[in-house]
């Protein structure tokens, strides 16, 4: 069994490197791709909505029946969210310095939440700037 998981790394660490910002050197998405990247989706914006944000316990049920403009006031001071859109009632995850997700792991490159990760993280890469590919960068 090991022996095909590391012939799956050593064919992943053989592709290119996705530019991240062009969408057209994005690869086409395989499952085997994440354990060999850097992830570069990490580095993206996370949009939220509150059933996220309760999911991920950063609100409870009652706080998600307050209004969104008063969350995002909250959310902002306590720097998890760093924009909320008014009009579609989203929130964008507060990045760092760098532009990883405050939750990625810097040393693993691994989601510190992963089992209350956004849809939006869920989804990737089936939705977002092109779906059914991914900003695939080597370790």
């Amino acid at each position: 069994m090991s022996i095909s998981i590391r012939s799956t790394t050593m064919r992943e660490r053989n592709l290119p490197s996705a530019d991240i910002e062009r969408l057209d050197t994005w690869l086409k998405y395989k499952a085997t791709m994440c354990a060999s990247c850097k992830a570069s989706c990490c580095t993206l914006p996370v949009e939220v909505n509150i059933a996220d944000l309760v999911r991920m316990q950063l609100l409870d049920a009652f706080e998600a029946d307050e209004p969104p403009k008063e969350l995002a006031k909250k959310l902002k001071k306590s720097g998890v969210v760093e924009h909320f859109n008014f009009s579609s009632g989203i929130f964008t995850l507060t990045r760092l310095a760098n532009g990883d997700c405050i939750y990625l792991d810097t040393h693993t490159r691994r989601c510190t939440i992963y089992e209350k990760r956004p849809q939006t993280c869920r989804n990737h890469p089936r939705v977002g700037p092109r779906p059914g590919y991914c900003a695939y960068l080597a370790k």
